[in-house]
């Protein structure tokens, strides 16, 4: 009987939506304008957030990066202007860091972790825009994930003889070298002021969501032949007097056999050793892995979705509203019908229902037409643009599961009234 009831409750409830087929389309245009907002965008920004994690997964899961500081302070609410007057690293640290019983390797890379020195790349009149310049040891590949496409990279003796060698990033050989099919290796450029002669090519990076964000924008020299051309700079800013600043991180590498807490443990107590730290004094660097990297940004991830909820959720309060209008207008036209339904037995709970399910049915019609259209627009911007796209099941489901609660939500007030209208009084309803 329950069944049956149901039955013709949701068969009424089409039947009254197709008769009012222009009112039911205006009544859902909120509805489905707030339904493709959380689709669309939603599978354009987990598209995003996970070809950026798997950018950041790159820095490679044993290796832990200490630098002066970095967007991690930031992030925590670190004041600026104490961040830089913290003191510069050394290849000393390194040093320490590399003798840790946890630690299987300590590698530096200066270029990186504060200015950056941006210098054009030159051959025959060739020019590149400015380019990042690494100064960096024979490691390097051992503790980034780096592949390279041709020749090789610098040795030990090399870097300790302060060589003009350079391994090439992908920018610097796509515009000089591959448009005439040159053979780089062992060609001489010039890097700003200095001749360098070319020793490899690195393949190119993945570039995080697909943009060109310039990951290919670099060159590679040895860091002592770095230190002897660039040197540390002096940096000055408008509130405080210059001071000596160099752009460099160190990278550590644990043991396989050791666990990464305690590898970071070890690295924190040679850090503040050497800095001469005492217990009450936080730490005057940062130490960053790509777990921590993955919770911070996973957090910022958290907080852009939930803010897009919030933002859609007011087209969908928009189109609620409009549900709420449209259902009080349905009871005052169709008070003579429930006056007769009433009479012939109809009880307070099944008109109660109706109204609902009416109010439900038409919102979940604009929720399914605000995904299919959330959908096509994700899929269509990928396809246009190049913009990653993920579009997860859940997020259909919540898209549905909006769009029917506003129904509910708002349908109630309607649905109320007109299941509480006295039968004698609605047939005298003119």
């Amino acid at each position: 009987m329950r069944y049956e009831l149901l039955s013709e409750v949701f068969h009424m409830a089409f039947q009254t939506l197709r008769t009012n087929k222009v009112r039911s389309a205006l009544t859902i245009l909120g509805v489905v304008i707030g339904v493709m907002s959380i689709v669309g965008m939603t599978s354009l920004v987990r598209g995003l957030d996970e070809s950026l994690q798997d950018s950041i997964r790159q820095l490679g899961p044993r290796s832990i990066f200490v630098a002066r500081f970095s967007g991690m302070s930031l992030g925590e609410g670190g004041d600026f202007r104490s961040l830089i007057r913290r003191p510069n690293l050394t290849l000393s640290d390194a040093d320490a860091i590399n003798r840790a019983p946890s630690i299987a390797l300590a590698d530096v890379t200066f270029g990186i972790g504060g200015p950056p020195q941006l210098e054009r790349v030159s051959y025959r009149g060739e020019r590149t825009k400015p380019l990042q310049v690494l100064g960096t040891t024979e490691n390097f590949l051992r503790v980034t994930v780096l592949d390279l496409h041709y020749g090789r990279f610098f040795t030990a003796s090399e870097v300790e003889r302060r060589r003009p060698v350079v391994v090439l990033g992908q920018t610097a050989y796509q515009v000089i070298f591959e448009p005439g099919g040159i053979d780089p290796i062992g060609k001489t450029i010039r890097v700003g002021q200095d001749d360098y002669t070319i020793i490899g090519v690195t393949g190119p990076r993945a570039s995080p969501g697909g943009f060109n964000v310039g990951v290919d924008d670099f060159v590679v020299i040895p860091e002592s032949t770095y230190r002897k051309n660039f040197g540390i700079k002096d940096v000055r800013f408008p509130f405080g007097r210059g001071f000596s600043m160099q752009a460099m991180m160190i990278t550590a590498v644990a043991r396989d056999e050791v666990p990464m807490s305690e590898a970071i443990i070890d690295v924190e107590e040679v850090m503040r050793i050497r800095h001469g730290l005492t217990l009450d004094q936080p730490n005057d660097f940062d130490v960053l892995t790509q777990d921590a990297v993955l919770t911070l940004f996973g957090q910022i991830s958290d907080a852009t979705f939930l803010a897009l909820l919030v933002l859609s959720s007011i087209a969908l309060l928009v189109g609620g509203i409009g549900v709420m209008a449209i259902m009080m207008i349905t009871v005052t036209e169709r008070t003579r019908e429930i006056g007769i339904r009433k009479a012939l037995g109809a009880r307070r709970r099944e008109i109660l229902i109706q109204f609902l399910t009416e109010a439900a049915t038409l919102t979940l019609a604009g929720g399914i037409i605000g995904v299919a259209l959330g959908a096509v627009i994700g899929v269509g911007v990928h396809l246009v643009t190049g913009f990653p796209l993920a579009l997860p099941w859940w997020t259909f489901v919540i898209g549905l599961s909006f769009s029917t609660a506003v129904g509910v939500f708002f349908g109630m007030v309607p649905a109320v009234r007109a299941s509480r209208l006295d039968p004698i009084e609605a047939l005298r309803y003119e």
